[in-house]
């Protein structure tokens, strides 16, 4: 278990991240150039709507405080945070950020949730098997095709892993469809539409995994290597111990003490690169939400999905750092 200190250290340092992110998320949108609604005035001139040029840009100016100085709009955008309100979107006005998000958010989480796991599980075991096969004196050749392969998909960005997987499972071979969350024709609720969901979220997903995977083998490996001459693997032998409950019960557990630990710092790198997928996909999810907004300049949605991104992994990051010390108990006592 951990100390009151381990715990009051970590959730403050939390809250310390969440307020830089919440000043950042609030300042880095307005050093975009240009102006949100003279963009969207343009984009329903695009359209064919013709509306008052000027008096459009002023009378929505003053409705989404854009004509306040920065630091009054600052102010209640932090007071509107406190609410638990997100505001209006500019380009889909009256529709709320909140209304927005909540559309988009379940299809990321399944997708993001989906594909860590399994490139987490798939590749500590992976790599872990590779390491473990050095010892053992045999698997050489396997191991170490199974180590440049792991080296190769750790190299290979994930939005380059999902055009390769387009052109060829998607073009090519259209075994699975190109893009989208879902097809239009097909009745919600049914069988055929869960079928139908998993297959437009397979392809974006296996980037992910195939991305993630080689980064987990690799460390896995290097960490299970760096186990194998400890003591206590030699005793467990001298023992008579069998080699798979050596494995299991004794190289494992400590190599996956620090795997856990990197999962945390990792998450972040991991949605950065889940959201270029899901552009890439047209995958109907907060990534996809973030990106039409910055091209919209729409600053309300823009800072409502980074401020819910930045929450998600700085959460997560907490929850892992509150598990780890239940599996080392020597870390919740520093």
């Amino acid at each position: 278990m951990y100390t009151i200190k381990y715990l009051i250290r970590r959730v403050l340092m939390y809250l310390l991240t969440v307020a830089t992110a919440v000043v950042i998320n609030f300042v880095v949108p307005r050093l975009i150039p240009g102006n949100p609604i003279q963009a969207r005035l343009q984009e329903l001139y695009r359209l064919g709507i013709r509306l008052g040029g000027e008096e459009f840009i002023q009378k929505y100016s003053r409705l989404f405080s854009l004509d306040q100085p920065m630091h009054i709009q600052f102010v209640n955008y932090v007071a509107s945070l406190l609410q638990g309100n997100l505001g209006f979107s500019i380009s889909y006005f009256p529709a709320t950020v909140s209304d927005i998000i909540r559309r988009s958010i379940p299809w990321s989480i399944g997708l993001l949730g989906v594909a860590v796991v399994i490139s987490f599980v798939v590749g500590t075991v992976l790599g872990a098997f590779m390491g473990w096969s050095k010892r053992e004196g045999k698997g050489s050749k396997i191991g170490g095709l199974g180590f440049a392969l792991s080296v190769f998909l750790n190299n290979v960005p994930f939005y380059a892993l999902g055009m390769i997987l387009i052109y060829t499972l998607a073009y090519t071979w259209p075994i699975f469809p190109y893009g989208g969350g879902h097809s239009l024709l097909i009745r919600l609720g049914t069988l055929e539409y869960v079928i139908d969901i998993i297959m437009h979220a397979f392809l974006p997903a296996l980037a992910i995994v195939l991305g993630s995977t080689g980064a987990w083998a690799i460390e896995a490996r290097g960490l299970m290597i760096g186990v194998l001459g400890e003591d206590y693997l030699t005793l467990a032998k001298a023992k008579g111990l069998p080699s798979k409950h050596i494995f299991r019960h004794y190289a494992m557990k400590n190599t996956l003490l620090p795997l856990f630990t990197d999962l945390a710092l990792s998450l972040s790198t991991i949605v950065s690169g889940s959201i270029i997928v899901e552009i890439i996909f047209s995958y109907p999810g907060i990534g996809t939400v973030l990106f039409t907004a910055i091209q919209s300049l729409d600053y309300p949605v823009i800072q409502g999905t980074t401020l819910i991104i930045i929450l998600g992994v700085t959460t997560a990051a907490l929850i892992v750092d509150l598990i780890y010390p239940l599996l080392d108990p020597r870390i919740g006592e520093k």
